[in-house]
């Protein structure tokens, strides 16, 4: 195939704008932040998963202090029932009994007392480990809606980008011979469609081509279609070429 010089270095700026517009296809489809905010959800699920066990943990302590409180409120009721009888009696057999049950109320219910005040540290930690872990979820969640709301940015940049690459690869499709654009496109979906040819190698490829085919590609007449021989792309030459 033969076609204009001119024509044929219209075949890199079509070349150069469908590379952006695969770019830009590539980052409205898939952002660079998708995977990050990925990754975040389902870190989210995890550290989420932990706070139920932390908040459980916390609440397994809330119901053993009530149950400590009420047995507390039941001994100090006994202790002031037995108190209330030590006094009325007259008997002092029975204000024995009494004295040695209120002794052995006072000794429960400092047991109790102990056991609650252990039991309030172990609330303090698991409320400081419940917050921590809130605090981490809370965190996640602010990383992930400042990813998304760049992302978001991000989508609608490379649109703005790509409605502009297609419109300019309209214009500069249309300025270009049917047969040699239809060489090109079907190259295009195969791979390279062109490339330049500079200092030896082929711009689409990044390979340098051998001497023999180098030189085969020189001594071709100016308005001849070549061919990368690694690539297959249109090879095309411009005053950078020799």
């Amino acid at each position: 195939m033969n076609a204009d010089p001119a024509d044929q270095r219209k075949l890199l700026d079509l070349a150069d704008l469908d590379a952006r517009i695969h770019r830009d296809e590539k980052v409205a489809g898939n952002p660079p932040q998708a995977e990050r905010v990925r990754e975040l959800i389902a870190q989210r699920a995890t550290l989420t998963q932990e706070l139920t066990t932390r908040a459980n943990a916390r609440d397994d302590i809330n119901a053993e202090l009530t149950r400590l409180e009420s047995d507390v409120a039941v001994v100090d009721a006994r202790i002031a029932r037995d108190t209330e009888r030590l006094a009325a009696s007259s008997n002092p057999k029975q204000a024995q009994g009494f004295e040695s049950e209120l002794t052995s109320l006072k000794r429960r219910k400092g047991d109790l007392e102990d056991m609650e005040i252990a039991l309030m540290e172990r609330l303090e930690a698991a409320d400081a480990a419940v917050a921590e872990q809130e605090a981490v979820i809370a965190d996640t969640n602010a990383q992930g809606a400042q990813l998304s709301a760049e992302a978001k940015t991000t989508v609608t940049d490379a649109n703005t980008r790509l409605d502009g690459a297609r419109r300019d690869r309209d214009a500069v499709a249309a300025s270009i011979p049917a047969d040699l654009l239809g060489l090109y496109e079907r190259l295009a979906s195969r791979g390279n469609g062109a490339g330049l040819l500079r200092g030896g190698a082929c711009e689409a490829c990044r390979m340098v081509l051998p001497p023999s085919d180098l030189a085969v590609v020189r001594r071709a007449q100016t308005d001849e279609v070549v061919f990368c021989p690694e690539c297959g792309a249109i090879l095309v030459r411009t005053e950078e070429s020799r």
